[in-house]
């Protein structure tokens, strides 16, 4: 072998930084050299990745095994079936041990053939070795601060000689420091990207970490509430957070991982009505680059994201049933593979889910899986909706105000008793979230520090009834107590109220679901239940 030319190889391979192309540089450089046939690298990989039809079956016992991550050469035989660049087939796996490249990767000692044809020891298919002019063999192991990294291995259809075979353990070495080094790259550049995405989705969630403020008020239905969230959260329980849409249930799920002893860990939230299909495990788990059309780059999953912290599964009903056997199974076995990848691993994740749905009447209509909805359902906190906690609004209403004031740079504005009446006696079918929104509006409008609701509340709101003597608060009038019926009947009017204002648009900043505070979903859904249609 020509000593000039693996200097200048190793090099050329030094400069590469993607492991693959490392690889594919070493065999294929090696592969050009006069009479070399065929150059492969096996590289030590977790036998549990193994193929079952393997030529060599391993120890089902043993950790590691050998696998093909490179290969060129020029074979004599003219047919298209004779590519050795393909990395698959009888010899993709190796078992540590089992023959020559096996015993260079278990014990890390080079082996050199000069005679194929007289050594009936190392050579498995003497066949192909004649029918391809295979006359030596060369195999060293690539060795990094004393781990086994693979083994290259080189036929050649003339005699290599010791000078040669010195020559080639140099060059190996050089080669396993190049492919330590793009492995090194490789896990800088996942951590980074990474990195990245955290980074991305706490700025994320630092924009909309006080979209509803801290959880404010002192009714009795929240008291509970807050006492389920102290009493389940230091456990590493699921919970499953109900409400309707607009109640608060992230916050809920917010102060359940602030109060865990996951606390100093993520809590990373999907929107799993948000997840398109296609999307949902490159979403959920990962991919690697080039798994899919569009996959320009790793990506790092939120089961990933989440690891040791908190994972938030809002919206957990809308998730598609044929996918939720994927999301199943990750639960129970707590390990996940990345889109396009092999590679297994463990995630310790604590999941907290939420949703606005009847998951027992969705169980039984065939829509959720039943072991999915127990796995979920540890824990069952319901959060009830504002018109059930009315005593809070005050509290509420004035905190909004006052964060509104400092966003817009608004003077203070004062809620006055009869804006409090106003407030107090409306239903409030978007919950605490159309609260704030009607309240933020309130306050765009102001004029000379004073709040008008008169124009922003559906007219069919219960009108403000006097005051009880003597209390500086408005409390809640006895005809303000509404049966089902008569609540249905205003969210009606109510939906109705915010369709005919935006043109029956749904969807998008100026939509009736955006004026309600609502998910556009929960909207066309509560259409549905209400029989409400767009007229003709």
């Amino acid at each position: 072998m020509n000593t000039v030319s693996l200097q200048a190889i190793a090099t050329s391979v030094a400069q590469e930084r993607d492991l693959p192309n490392v690889l594919q540089r070493i065999v294929t450089e090696l592969a050009a050299q006069p009479n070399v046939a065929l150059t492969r690298i096996w590289l030590v990989e977790q036998a549990s990745n193994a193929s079952p039809n393997t030529r060599h079956r391993h120890d089902k016992s043993l950790p590691f095994c050998l696998q093909l991550a490179a290969s060129d050469g020029t074979s004599r035989a003219q047919s298209g079936s004779s590519n050795w660049t393909r990395i698959d087939g009888a010899r993709q796996h190796i078992a540590l041990g089992v023959g020559k490249v096996g015993r260079i990767g278990a014990t890390g000692e080079s082996i050199l053939i000069e005679d194929t044809a007289g050594d009936q020891q190392w050579i498995v298919d003497q066949h192909w070795a004649q029918a391809e002019g295979i006359q030596s063999f060369a195999g060293h192991p690539l060795m990094f601060r004393g781990e086994i990294l693979g083994v290259l291995a080189v036929f050649s259809r003339d005699r290599l000689t010791r000078h040669d075979f010195d020559w080639l353990r140099l060059f190996a070495d050089q080669a396993a420091v190049a492919i330590a080094n793009a492995r090194a790259f490789d896990e800088i550049e996942r951590l980074r990207s990474q990195l990245e995405s955290e980074n991305r989705y706490l700025r994320e969630e630092v924009n909309e970490a006080h979209s509803f403020g801290e959880i404010v008020g002192n009714s009795p239905a929240l008291v509970k509430t807050l006492e389920q969230i102290e009493l389940v959260a230091p456990t590493p329980a699921s919970v499953l957070i109900l409400g309707e849409s607009g109640t608060g249930k992230e916050l809920v799920a917010r102060a359940i991982h602030e109060r865990s002893q996951r606390r100093e860990r993520p809590l990373v939230k999907v929107n799993c009505a948000a997840v398109p299909r296609d999307l949902f495990e490159s979403e959920f788990f990962g991919h690697v680059k080039g798994s899919f059309t569009g996959a320009l780059k790793d990506r790092t999953g939120r089961f990933q994201l989440a690891n040791g912290g908190t994972l938030f599964l809002d919206e957990v009903g809308e998730i598609p049933l044929e996918l939720q056997g994927k999301l199943l199974r990750v639960l129970q076995e707590g390990q996940i593979e990345r889109v396009g990848d092999d590679e297994t691993r463990r995630v310790d994740v604590r999941v907290i889910a939420a949703t606005n749905r009847d998951l027992r009447s969705e169980v039984e209509a065939g829509r959720f899986r039943q072991d999915l909805f127990f796995r979920l359902s540890v824990f069952p906190l319901e959060v009830v909706p504002l018109r059930e906690r009315r005593e809070d609004i005050p509290a509420l209403a004035e905190l909004f105000i006052e964060r509104c004031c400092r966003k817009l740079h608004r003077t203070a504005v004062k809620l006055s008793a009869r804006d409090l009446s106003w407030l107090q006696q409306y239903a409030w079918p978007g919950n605490v979230r159309e609260l704030q929104n009607v309240i933020e509006r309130a306050v765009i409008g102001a004029r000379s520090g004073l709040l008008d609701f008169s124009h922003l509340l559906p007219t069919t709101a219960r009108r403000p009834g006097r005051l009880p003597a003597g209390r500086s608060t408005p409390q809640v009038a006895a005809e303000a107590v509404l049966t089902r019926s008569e609540l249905d009947e205003l969210e009606t009017s109510n939906i109705a109220a915010a369709l005919e204002r935006t043109n029956w648009r749904i969807y998008g900043t100026r939509g009736a679901a955006a004026l309600l505070g609502m998910q556009p979903t929960t909207l066309a859904s509560r259409m549905k239940r209400l029989g409400l249609h767009r007229p003709r």
